[in-house]
């Protein structure tokens, strides 16, 4: 494993990203381990409300955009080829199998780590991954906390989320400091979220 690239999957719906998703990648991509990041533009699940979701291909070129002048961040559409409802560990596998030369990591909030005992074989996830770890607020320790593969990190606290920008967008608010300058710009000329 000592010569494989060392690859953290950050997932998420990236409803839209926004610069605290930003701030996380790259402080995961600086402090730790890691030799990249990737977000993994998670695809819509077909149990959730459509309603204020974007097209997977929109956000999927939102996040490209967000990150083209980042050396260290990627983004990865892989889950928009696999069975849905897509669960972590088939996405792993997937991945392994792809690029046999990197070895991945999954980076989550506090507050999904201490659901992670609920996930489809987290035991298998667990032993074969390592999770780094970023504080949110309200987040409370956990069972795994002191787990030998879980890498507790100290990123920056970001109290934005994707749901309020969508929500200031609709209302007409200048939200414009919470996105990267070239989302904000390609949201605004496509209009998305204004309805």
């Amino acid at each position: 494993m000592a010569d494989k690239k060392k690859i953290g999957l950050y997932f998420g719906t990236f409803n839209p990203i926004h610069i605290g998703h930003l701030v996380i990648a790259n402080h995961m991509a600086n402090y730790t381990d890691l030799d990249e990041v990737w977000f993994v533009v998670s695809p819509h699940n077909p149990f959730k409300n459509k309603n204020t979701l974007l097209d997977d291909y929109a956000r999927l070129e939102l996040v490209h955009r967000a990150v083209r002048d980042y050396d260290r961040l990627r983004v990865s559409d892989i889950e928009f080829g696999l069975p849905r409802p897509s669960y972590t560990i088939n996405t792993l596998l997937h991945l392994n199998e792809k690029y046999p030369n990197n070895h991945f990591s999954l980076i989550m909030g506090g507050d999904n780590l201490n659901a992670f005992h609920k996930w489809k074989n987290y035991e298998v996830i667990l032993e074969n991954h390592e999770l780094y770890v970023y504080p949110r607020f309200a987040t409370t320790p956990g069972s795994l906390d002191n787990h030998k593969k879980v890498n507790l990190v100290g990123a920056p606290i970001m109290q934005i989320s994707s749901s309020f920008i969508r929500n200031a967008i609709k209302d007409q608010k200048d939200i414009r400091a919470m996105l990267p300058p070239n989302v904000w710009e390609y949201i605004d000329e496509m209009n998305y979220y204004k309805k």
